[in-house]
């Protein structure tokens, strides 16, 4: 096929959670909060932690062997390596570096992409240009967060939202109407100080001052970001929908990213799809920013949900604020 015609395909998925499980009951022993306030709020029920030795390359690695198994490729047919990611193993070299050495993708380039929630939708919208170009036949595609390593558990607001996890995909050409068919992608950085790690970049590098002060954790104020992110997801869904002449009505499986289940429902009701359509598994993981996405592509996928020709939409937001969305032919 010529170039023009060539756009991309998740030919394989695959997800990895750590072992450990958090319930909003271990909460509730140890701060003055409770199951049913955790519930009602965010719709989180449980999310899974990593421990002292586990890194986000460590579940990126996992996901990916799982997404390559099932896409029958091989480490050496990768020519693109992608991971989307807020918090990286180290500030350098990359994580996609780190898994690629693992895998053994000897023959493909890879590199970090900072979108914090949107991170997947941005770096699927790169893989297909990459592929669309020509400069690619196939492209692996991660989302992975330990968010659990920059949370501040002393904040009840913010430390029952997150988890750790990963997500990865194999994008290769295919033919149109199958693949990525459409996207919007949009930023506001004049929002920045809703979301925000405060410290340990060169505007204020890692010192006792700002580790005496707690500032190497997520910082983020809720309402805000509840307010702009109904909005925006919403506004996202319809556009991408609309530059296709689609309605909600024309999708079989909206997936939002999973950082609360009323604002899940706020981007629904305003998208015109009902519930029934909408893929929810914020209960089992709680927010895992940029994992949030393939993780529940994954999960659908191994729970015959997911069905080929369905046209799926992929929407999120997160801090920069960033958001997106995706129209998907699967």
């Amino acid at each position: 096929m010529s170039d023009s015609q060539r756009t991309a395909y998740i030919a394989g998925i695959g997800m990895a959670v750590p072992p450990k499980v958090v319930t909003n009951e271990d909460f509730a022993r140890t701060m003055d909060t409770s199951d049913e306030w955790i519930t009602q709020m965010t719709g989180i029920k449980e999310r899974h932690y990593t421990d002292e030795n586990t890194a986000t390359s460590d579940l990126a690695i996992e996901a990916t062997r799982i997404a390559l198994e099932r896409a029958g490729t091989d480490p050496l047919d990768i020519d693109v390596i992608i991971v989307a990611t807020a918090t990286p193993d180290m500030p350098f070299p990359s994580t996609a570096c780190l898994v690629q050495h693992a895998i053994g993708a000897t023959n493909a380039f890879g590199y970090d992409l900072t979108a914090a929630c949107a991170g997947f939708i941005f770096g699927l919208v790169q893989a297909q240009t990459f592929i669309k170009a020509g400069a690619a036949d196939t492209v692996l595609l991660i989302g992975g967060e330990c968010l659990t390593k920059i949370t501040d558990f002393s904040d009840r607001n913010t430390c029952v939202l997150f988890g750790d996890g990963a997500g990865a995909a194999i994008l290769k050409s295919c033919d149109p109407p199958r693949g990525i068919i459409d996207y919007v992608l949009k930023c506001d950085g004049s929002l920045s100080e809703y979301i925000k790690q405060p410290a340990g970049g060169s505007r204020r590098p890692p010192s006792r001052e700002t580790v005496d002060a707690g500032d190497h954790v997520i910082r983020m104020k809720g309402r805000q970001v509840y307010v702009h992110a109904s909005k925006k997801m919403s506004d996202a869904v319809v556009q991408v929908l609309e530059q296709q002449g689609l309605t909600g009505d024309d999708v079989d499986l909206l997936f939002p990213h999973q950082a609360n289940i009323r604002i899940i429902q706020s981007v629904a009701e305003r998208a015109g799809m009902p519930m029934e359509k909408v893929f929810v598994n914020i209960h089992k993981y709680g927010n895992t920013s940029a994992a949030s996405i393939p993780l529940a592509l994954a999960e659908a996928w191994e729970e015959g949900v997911l069905k080929e020709g369905m046209l799926i939409a992929l929407v999120a937001f997160g801090s920069g604020f960033t958001w997106g969305s995706a129209l998907i032919r699967w």
